[in-house]
Parts: C-alpha cells; structure tokens; sequence
C-alpha cells in the first residue's frame, strides 16, 4: 500500500520510494523488492497501484526470452490504480481519479509517429516502456513497472478511468485489450466479417469479445479442445484445434500465439485479400519464419504485424469496452502467487487473465 511519505516526498520534490517484487536473473523467483521513482515532475502523477494484470510479456521479459533483461527486474504494464498527487502543470487528473497505465510511459513527441499517436513506434528512438527499459528522459535509469505499490507518469501516458469502473478488470485491458483491438480496427472489422483468433489465452479471449461486439462471425484456434465450451459460450462459431481439413475461410485471422508455430497454415485459410495479424510473440529462439515461396502460391493475401497501440487508441480502447462491458476473464491472485501463475502461464494450464490485488503487498 501507498505510505504517507510517499505524498510527503511528492511535495518536497524528493524521488518517490516504492516496494514490490522482481526477479535478479533470468532463472529466478519473485522476490520483495525495495526501490525509488523519478521525482514527481510538473507534468507527472504519482498513481497508487491497486491492481496490476499479469502478461505473457511479462514472463519472456523475467525471463530473458527476446533480450536479456535488465536486473533487477520489476515487471507489469497492465495497472489500474488511483491518483494520489499530480504536478503543478496536469490538467488531465485530479487527486482521487482512477488512471491506468499501459505498456508506454514516455517518448519524444515531436515525431511524425508521436504526433499521429503511434508512440510505441517513436521514430527518434525514445519510448519508454513501463518496464525492462532505459528511461531516457531520467538519466537512463530503469523503468520498473506495475508489480508495485505506486508509479510515477506522465499525464500524457495515462489513461482515464472513470470511478465506477471496475479497477481489477480494467488492469489487463491496458495492453490484452488493446493488442487486440487496434488490428481489429486496422482491418476495418464489421458486421458480416469472418474472423478467426489463433491462440485463446488472455489475448485470444479479448479479440474474440471485440470481434463479436462489432459484429464479426468469430471462430477459435487453440491448442486443444479444453476451452471450446468457455470459446462456444462466449459467442464463437467454432473453435477448432488444428488447421488441417478446415472449409472455412476468413477475412481476418489475429495470431495471439507466443509459441513457435507455423503462420502459413493460416495464410492458407484467409480468404482472397485477407489478412493475418501477427500479436503473439515468441521466444526469439522460437524464431518463425514465413517462406516467401509459400507467401507467392498464396498470394493476394496480407500479413502485418501488430504492436499494442498509441495513446490515443488505448483511450478509445477503454472507453469502449466499459461502454459494452467487454472484460477479461480475470482471477485475483495475491503477489506471492507470481511464480505459481507464471508456471501456468508456462504449461497453458492458465484459464483466465491473472490479476494481482496489490493489498497483498505488505
């Protein structure tokens, strides 16, 4: 929980002590974890973390499966929380607001992607993620992230929560909810479009809920047929548990998977002009490969990357899902289950999006 030098070292410009849990190596086990934030700046709130979603990034980052990590690592990019002071230039907050963090904390703001709110692709090399990052607005020190009991941003990198939403289902729409709503929207889904979501773990779930609501024919790939009640409950056409002999053809397939798996056997279910959305993201040593032979003999179709979502959207993403009351599916857990969630995560036994209630942290 917030203590009450923490307000005191607001007002008095002092760097902002936090406590939480991090990992020191890739092979380690969360661990308490004392630390400080940056001054709170003019333009800056200092938000107490109430909630915080646990993300599949989350564990590859702890575990150094894209880059080695920078140790000690506090990881989090999913926080809902409550405002509890702000600098003397925000106009965005207010001291009780409900705010939201996301995947970025900063960046330059003055390039072209800066300005078309597409921070995560800062063209002058400087966004910040919330975690595992040189902030290099901040003398290059780490950033840490939401498994913590406060975090210091921008107003410019929150997102506005009204004080009747449900905080701890709010966390993980800050990156699920966003990963896969932006592709949805690229892609112009509608009523009347066929898609199709490969992988339905916490991100699989929140493309299908978005797809459905704006009006899509969804079906499901997954690994096994566990899920296919929870999938066909939802709303889903169909959940299938493999590509092979399936008639069905898509305008859009999002891939949510983070394991190494083969994209063409869903190229070769897009319908003419469809298009694949790649989200998930593998280890790097489970690098995949697309053939460019095979993306010739299936041609006319399209593959894109996709990578969460500026500000902005992330905004629209929000007020979206309260407006329809689209949620993850979550289970509260408190922060000494970290490494218990993470192994499920790990062996798909994961069934809904783990969220930490920070009230736990002592």
């Amino acid at each position: 929980m917030l203590l009450e030098s923490n307000l005191n070292e607001a007002k008095e410009g002092k760097r902002i002590s936090a406590k939480g849990y991090a990992v020191n190596h890739k092979n380690d086990t969360f661990k308490p974890f004392t630390f400080s934030r940056h001054s709170l700046g003019d333009n800056d709130i200092l938000i107490e973390i109430l909630y915080a979603g646990i993300c599949h990034s989350d564990l590859h980052s702890a575990r150094s499966e894209w880059h080695e990590g920078i140790y000690p690592m506090v990881p989090g990019h999913e926080i809902a929380g409550r405002v509890v002071a702000i600098g003397k230039n925000v106009d965005k907050f207010k001291v009780g607001d409900f705010a939201g963090v996301g995947c970025m904390v900063n960046s330059c703001g003055e390039c072209d992607a800066c300005k078309k709110s597409q921070e995560q692709f800062c063209q002058n090399g400087k966004v910040v993620f919330t975690y595992d990052c040189k902030d290099c607005f901040h003398d290059n020190e780490p950033t840490y992230g939401g498994y913590s009991n406060n975090i210091v941003v921008s107003q410019n990198f929150a997102i506005k929560v009204p004080n009747d939403a449900p905080l701890d289902k709010v966390a993980p729409l800050l990156c699920a909810g966003i990963t896969t709503y932006s592709p949805l929207k690229f892609s112009g889904v509608k009523k009347g479009s066929k898609v199709a979501v490969a992988g339905f773990g916490g991100l699989g779930m929140m493309a299908l809920k978005y797809a459905l609501q704006m009006g899509a024919e969804v079906s499901v790939f997954a690994r096994n047929k566990n899920k296919e009640k929870e999938a066909l409950d939802l709303g889903a056409k169909a959940l299938y548990d493999n590509t092979n002999n399936v008639s069905e053809r898509f305008d859009l397939i999002i891939s949510t998977i983070p394991t190494k798996y083969d994209p063409i056997e869903y190229v070769k279910l897009l319908s003419f002009d469809g298009e694949l959305a790649i989200v998930g993201l593998p280890p790097t040593d489970d690098n995949v490969n697309i053939s460019l032979n095979n993306l010739i003999f299936n041609a006319n179709k399209k593959v894109y990357g996709s990578l969460i979502g500026g500000i902005k959207e992330t905004q629209e993403m929000l007020d979206f899902s309260l407006q329809h009351k689209i949620y993850p599916e979550v289970e509260i857990i408190s922060i000494n289950q970290i490494d218990e969630a993470y192994e499920k995560l790990t062996n798909g036994s994961a069934k809904f999006r783990y969220v930490i209630d920070m009230k736990t942290l002592s």
